[in-house]
């Protein structure tokens, strides 16, 4: 009878173990906020996306309201397309700005909309007009660098 008590409980702290394990792994992976609610297609144009990733949050005044789901590359405009799906309780106007930001010690990246003032809102399918590309750090270094060095001639 002890050793059957015993094993219960080692059992439980098992699959207790296993369930903390699979929470981990969805706020890790970033899945932690997905829902399964009516969404529309978005997509923007970036001349660079940095390490911007399909599954990254689309957030609008820190309030996520989508995720990318596809990353590729524009064979005519030989930019970064990349398709995003919001939630259809969030509606935007056509002329709103989506930008890369970063956040978080890791250095996470993510889409910020922010909502433009047009009376006409974005639909199903449209691109988004207004893209501001990933700021690379070794660009910005690279500038001060040469800045410097022309200073100094």
């Amino acid at each position: 009878m002890e050793r059957a008590k015993l094993d219960l409980w080692v059992g439980m702290f098992v699959v207790a173990g296993f369930a903390a394990l699979a929470i981990l792994a969805f706020k890790v992976g970033n899945l932690d906020s997905l829902s399964m609610s009516d969404t529309y297609v978005l997509k923007a144009n970036f001349g660079n996306i940095g390490g911007l990733k399909a599954s990254a949050s689309v957030k609008s005044a820190g309030v996520v309201v989508g995720r990318v789901t596809d990353i590729k590359l524009n064979p005519e405009s030989y930019e970064a397309q990349v398709t995003i799906k919001v939630d259809k309780h969030y509606q935007f106007p056509k002329d709103s700005l989506i930008g890369i930001m970063t956040s978080g010690l890791l250095g996470d990246q993510y889409l910020s909309l922010k909502p433009g003032v047009d009376d006409d809102m974005l639909k199903n399918g449209d691109v988004i007009k207004q893209a501001r590309s990933a700021i690379v750090l070794e660009d910005l270094i690279g500038q001060v660098v040469a800045s410097k060095a022309e200073s100094a001639k």
